[in-house]
């Protein structure tokens, strides 16, 4: 599914903000030297004004046109410099024209040569030291991405390249190959499945990022049907090619070190943006958690004072691609809450696999007010601080849920999970049919924005102020 026009002018913005304060600074550095040979030939006048003015969203545009506001994972050093070599060069052109067709003629021509070396080498150094900061967390099992491999003889030195460059941040899971070659190779460490095998179930069954055709010959038909079959559930498809595929995806070319890879992706592609949602989030969290410290007490003790069992309850979710983990919330039910589900299970009022009931009887007095109000989902804010949930993003479902799952709902897996959606800020929430809920969350993926999730964030304050969400 092809991404809004907002999105892609949207990508790596937050990145390129720090780079133009980078090359700011490079401005102010680059005039500081000149001015110090002659103090009287480059004083400092309005004209420099005016060219740092032209140069900030020059610059801004420049770096998100040429792709060089995002942080690879596995280019060499040397290609990431010619890139910013490139972009110097047009930006050294474009201050000379800015210069003439301005009429900037005491704007000296030694600072733009002395700023252009110095925003070369400062930009390089920040991204340099910035990709060796992802390197060494990926390398340390930060952020890592599972793989599906297809391979032949040809693929051996892809397979070696991504197991020896654990920084890179992929973990090959299973290889799939025909290639005797292959499976006598890596059959002692890696899974391997022949050809033939169903790549739909190992989808559907094992905790799959990505899926990285690395064969020599190219199938087109296989092509269309993998990439289908990726596209429905979320999954990134790679196909080891330079040469144009034709498919209503959103397709763009990526490296694996230099070797190039056509990518199929419909979930949020912009790494730098998710990696700031998910830094924003770690200290919101860690802030809200500090400031109502107090409420969260006092909801403790209400809980403990007035009905049996433990304050917080701790119940398995599934997650990112399927990854398990427990999901805490504040107590809202009796103690045996889930034995006497079994026995509601003919009152449910939800029309899909979500279990729902408008009055449910095992709802304490206490739970009753938190559920309105939201607050019982407070605790969930250390399930962020451990990076198993953002706080905006589609609600984790049960496994029993997940089971029942149609394999498109599957795709609301293919982000990180969230305290609150788009969902959960609906009046009336529990009166939405499952299948429009599921649709609200396909939507929020493929619509996905840092500006939508601090809207989403101000409406689910407004809706707990409000009490709402019931």
């Amino acid at each position: 599914m092809t991404k809004t026009k907002q999105r892609k002018k949207d990508q790596s913005a937050i990145f390129a903000i720090f780079e133009i304060i980078v090359t700011i600074l490079s401005f102010f550095l680059a005039y500081f030297i000149t001015n110090i040979f002659n103090q009287e030939y480059f004083a400092f006048s309005k004209e420099y004004v005016y060219m740092l003015l032209l140069i900030i969203p020059t610059w801004f545009i420049l770096l998100q046109t040429l792709n060089l506001a995002q942080i690879p994972k596995t280019r060499s050093y040397a290609s990431i410099f010619i890139n910013f070599l490139n972009f110097s060069s047009i930006g050294f052109a474009l201050m000379f024209l800015y210069k003439h067709i301005f009429g900037l003629t005491l704007f000296s021509h030694y600072v733009i040569i002395s700023f252009s070396i110095i925003n070369l080498f400062s930009l390089y150094i920040f991204r340099i030291i910035t990709y060796k900061v992802f390197k060494y967390f990926r390398a340390n099992g930060h952020n890592v991405s599972n793989i599906i491999v297809y391979a032949d003889a040809s693929s051996k030195s892809f397979i070696d390249s991504i197991m020896e460059h654990k920084e890179w941040g992929f973990r090959i899971l299973i290889i799939i190959s025909d290639s005797l070659a292959i499976r006598k190779e890596y059959g002692d460490s890696i899974r391997i499945y022949p050809d033939k095998i169903s790549i739909k179930n190992l989808l559907d069954i094992d905790i799959i990022d990505e899926v990285v055709y690395s064969c020599a010959k190219i199938d087109e038909e296989k092509m269309h049907s993998l990439v289908e079959m990726c596209e429905e559930i979320g999954v990134t498809f790679r196909l080891r090619s330079v040469m144009p595929f034709q498919h209503n995806s959103n397709i763009r070319l990526t490296h694996y070190n230099d070797t190039p890879f056509i990518t199929f992706k419909n979930t949020p592609k912009n790494n730098l943006a998710l990696t700031w949602k998910s830094f924003t989030e770690f200290w919101i969290s860690f802030v809200i958690i500090f400031l109502l410290s107090p409420i969260m007490l006092l909801i403790a003790i209400l809980i403990k004072v007035t009905s049996k069992g433990p304050i917080i309850f701790k119940q398995e979710r599934v997650g990112l691609r399927g990854r398990k983990f427990y999901i805490y919330k504040f107590r809202t039910m009796v103690a045996n809450a889930e034995e006497l589900k079994e026995k509601l299970m003919a009152q449910n009022e939800s029309d899909g696999p979500a279990f729902k009931i408008k009055k449910d009887p095992r709802i304490t007095l206490v739970g009753s007010f938190l559920r309105k109000t939201g607050l019982d989902e407070l605790p969930q804010l250390f399930n962020v601080l451990k990076g198993e949930m953002s706080l905006i993003g589609p609600r984790p479902p049960l496994p029993k849920e997940v089971e029942q799952y149609k394999r498109w709902h599957l795709r609301r897996l293919s982000v990180k999970p969230g305290i609150t959606c788009t969902w959960q800020i609906i009046p009336n929430r529990n009166e939405v049919r499952f299948e429009n809920w599921m649709k609200l969350d396909i939507q929020y993926i493929d619509d996905w924005s840092i500006k939508k999730d601090i809207e989403l964030l101000f409406r689910t304050i407004k809706t707990v102020l409000y009490g709402t969400g019931s």
